[in-house]
């Protein structure tokens, strides 16, 4: 099969769906310009299988918007280093359950069957090349460069969502719903500690969610901070780019072996998080912290196969300082000095730290408000998350709050604790999409709850015509 032919099996598919058939969402008129009934912010894999699903729900009046250019959505060929996906290639995602639009058929498409069968893990470009045709042949609503600044609750239900970039004709859209489909990132921000942030200037470290210009570098010794996935991914990818030492510090003295997320797979705490308490939610998202995702195995031993890989383990940074060679790091096994640092310690979630929710933040609930965890389990990283519906709705911690939140939802990495492996991974994508959607779509009918129903009972068009002979 080509991918022309694929295309084609696509919209034959689709077709046999009666995918875009008439919306039933009533418009909604504002004196300020037109109303989408949704908006979504993030145009990467969660955003498109967002606005995918709510097209098969016959809600149409949506708009996608991402800061980035065409193409570069995502992590994917912006700061994600690995070789490889670390999701197993079978598990499907913002395919939704059509064949035609999954992974597998995509690649066996340009490359057959028997490739298929032949790759361990999808290759990182490959993904990407991906999510850009899905998005082209399913004719998705995205509008690139254009930045939301500041989300401010209006009346009647509407949000007035002020925007920046190239793309922007306005300064501001006006959306009834709103989608946070930002990223791993989106519900927070990339965490730097202190230590490093305020002791050394920028041109001497950067967090692996930057642009770090590796040409630069060629030659050059550099340390990772951080024993996950992601140091041992940007370890590679620095070797590979001419690298002359790459040193991973790990404060623990074994690397993590257990990767949770891949009993989640396949135990059903992926699809039925939602029916937990919030005791076992709590327990189950406080142990999953307690791991960081560790390498792949071949990611590993790639790393291990470079003779400039160093692997310290036991050594977390007790100081750091500038030097003229460098950066000092000072370690319970010695000092060390370096050309550049790479900060591999993951992220905060907290939405005190999304400007765009600078405005509703104060009544946000976070977990705190809402559960007060056993001592053996209590973690604050965890407590700022904020407390989501089933739905991925945020929730308000006041009175006041409910009327300015309603209509808001995060579909990023922060929804973790509340609704489990979800939004931003790809394992979670096909059971998340559907309940975030139905949240959306229950929110928008029963905001028209009154009108809808009146419609309904002073509908009167005569379907049946027949007449019975003896009656004529």
């Amino acid at each position: 099969m080509s991918l022309e032919a694929l295309n084609e099996r696509v919209r034959t598919d689709l077709s046999y769906l009666a995918f875009g058939g008439a919306d039933w969402v009533l418009p909604m008129k504002h004196p300020e310009g037109h109303v989408y009934d949704v908006v979504i912010v993030g145009g990467g894999q969660s955003g498109l299988g967002a606005a995918f699903g709510l097209l098969r729900e016959r809600i149409s009046n949506i708009l996608v918007i991402d800061e980035n250019s065409e193409g570069l959505e995502g992590p994917w060929e912006t700061y994600a280093r690995m070789v490889t996906l670390r999701t197993p290639k079978h598990l499907t995602s913002i395919d939704l359950g059509i064949p035609s639009l999954t992974f597998r058929s995509w690649w066996e498409a340009q490359f057959g069957p028997e490739s298929w069968e032949a790759i361990d893990k999808i290759p990182r470009g490959d993904w990407m090349n991906y999510l850009r045709w899905y998005r082209r042949i399913l004719g998705l609503p995205v509008i690139n460069e254009v930045k939301l600044k500041l989300i401010e609750p209006a009346e009647s239900g509407i949000h007035r969502l002020h925007i920046e970039g190239a793309s922007a004709k306005s300064n501001v859209l006006l959306a009834r719903k709103v989608v946070l489909a930002t990223g791993i990132q989106g519900g927070g921000e990339w965490h730097v500690p202190p230590l490093i942030r305020e002791k050394l200037p920028e041109r001497l470290y950067a967090h692996t969610s930057k642009a770090i210009d590796f040409e630069t570098l060629r030659g050059k010794r550099i340390a990772i901070l951080g024993g996950g996935a992601s140091a041992f991914d940007n370890a590679n990818y620095a070797l590979t780019a001419g690298v002359a030492e790459a040193h991973i510090f790990v404060r623990r003295d074994k690397l993590p072996s257990v990767n949770p997320i891949r009993q989640m797979e396949s135990s059903g705490m992926i699809e039925r998080f939602h029916v937990l308490s919030n005791h076992d939610k709590y327990a189950a998202i406080s142990h999953f912290f307690n791991y960081n995702q560790p390498p792949t195995n071949d990611t590993f031993e790639r790393a291990a196969a470079w003779p400039g890989f160093q692997l310290h383990l036991g050594a977390p940074w007790l100081d750091v300082e500038a030097a003229d060679e460098g950066a000092r790091v000072t370690t319970p096994q010695g000092q060390f000095t370096f050309d550049f640092l790479i900060i591999s310690t993951g992220l905060l979630s907290d939405p005190a730290l999304r400007p765009e929710l600078s405005l509703v933040e104060k009544h946000i609930a976070r977990w705190k408000d809402c559960y007060q965890a056993p001592v053996e389990s209590a973690n604050p990283l965890l407590d700022v998350h904020p407390y989501l519906s089933p739905g991925f709705a945020f929730t308000s911690r006041d009175k006041e709050g409910q009327k300015l939140l309603h209509g808001l939802f995060v579909f990023n990495y922060s929804a973790l604790a509340s609704c489990g492996l979800s939004a931003s991974a790809i394992s979670g994508m096909k059971n998340a999409i559907p309940k975030l959607v139905s949240g959306v779509a229950d929110q928008l009918f029963l905001d028209n709850r009154e009108e809808i129903l009146n419609n309904f009972f002073s509908y009167n068009e005569h379907e049946f015509t027949g007449k019975w002979p003896q009656q004529a």
